[in-house]
């Protein structure tokens, strides 16, 4: 199958993220640069972000997020998709929420992330046979941080991954399809952040990663540094050039990303001279490409 395809148009990449606003922090650039270059592109986001709160100050009244959370958050998805130039798919769930104090507070009934494994699944791969995917991105074991949809996002992102391919499992939903590469999205990857912190100092320019980089690089009571994290970076998309879409998507989500706030704290020229990449670990493949990528299809064109 990896041998057949040849052009753009035959590619495709799916990405599973938890919540609306997810695909436009995590991988948006990355998503309209494929789009630019003519592969087609799938967001599946599992939840509709009903139980967040608003993020952005200037809204915090707002009445249509106050009486409507869920709605809001579509029409912010809608615009988001639009800006990115990506297709786009409700699975269905509802948001689990974040839970907070000590000790934590079960979680809500019939919430996405207590969901039996196999129910959350069948939707994913229900969609994975009808778009046929070449490569899924989603988060890894931690989610990209705890959030409990997160990380139920990653598991049913790679179940779908393993289970789409055999036609004895999940009847019903399709005939089956072997994606070819699953990669784990690192938004969060501390060489990025560190190697943006640095260039601020030098320029003379207040860091807004100061507590986090102070954090990585503390030591413990012997002097051991924190290990680094679970998943290499082995894949690398220089997409720089779309950080504008990626900064006009995040806007989008009007209640959820102050416009003024940490996504946009450092100039868009200081990042493409610094880190114009968007980072990945590919976990698993059945075609044959050589580390470091470059390419999320690698092995497939």
């Amino acid at each position: 199958m990896a041998g057949q395809v040849m052009n753009n148009s035959d590619l495709r990449l799916l990405a599973v993220h938890a919540h609306p606003d997810d695909e436009s922090s995590k991988g948006s650039a990355t998503m309209a640069s494929y789009r630019a270059q003519g592969v087609r592109v799938m967001v599946a986001s599992c939840t509709g972000g009903e139980r967040g709160g608003v993020q952005n100050p200037s809204l915090e009244h707002d009445p249509h997020a106050l009486r409507d959370m869920a709605g809001a958050r579509r029409l912010e998805m809608a615009k988001a998709a639009s800006v990115i130039g990506i297709e786009h798919r409700w699975l269905g769930f509802t948001d689990s929420g974040l839970p907070e104090g000590d000790p934590l507070p079960p979680l809500p009934v019939g919430c996405f992330a207590e969901q039996p494994l196999e129910r959350a699944a069948a939707p994913l791969v229900r969609l994975v046979r009808e778009f046929k995917p070449q490569v899924i991105v989603s988060y890894d074991e931690n989610g990209g941080y705890p959030h409990p949809d997160h990380i139920m996002a990653h598991r049913i992102a790679v179940e779908a991954f393993h289970a789409a391919g055999d036609p004895d499992r999940y009847p019903g939903t399709g005939e089956a399809w072997r994606p070819s590469k699953l990669y784990y999205d690192l938004a969060f990857n501390p060489q990025r952040f560190k190697a943006l912190h640095f260039a601020l100092e030098e320029a003379g320019l207040q860091s807004p990663y100061s507590e986090w980089i102070a954090s990585w690089l503390e030591s413990d009571a012997e002097g051991n540094k924190p290990t680094r994290g679970r998943h290499p970076a082995t894949t690398q998309i220089n997409c720089g050039d779309f950080f504008e879409v990626r900064d006009e998507a995040l806007r989008a989500h009007a209640t959820q990303v102050d416009p003024h706030g940490f996504f946009f704290a450092v100039s868009l020229d200081l990042q493409r001279k610094v880190w114009p990449w968007e980072d990945y670990s590919l976990i698993e493949s059945t075609v044959s490409a050589e580390l470091p990528e470059h390419d999320l299809f690698a092995g497939l064109r």
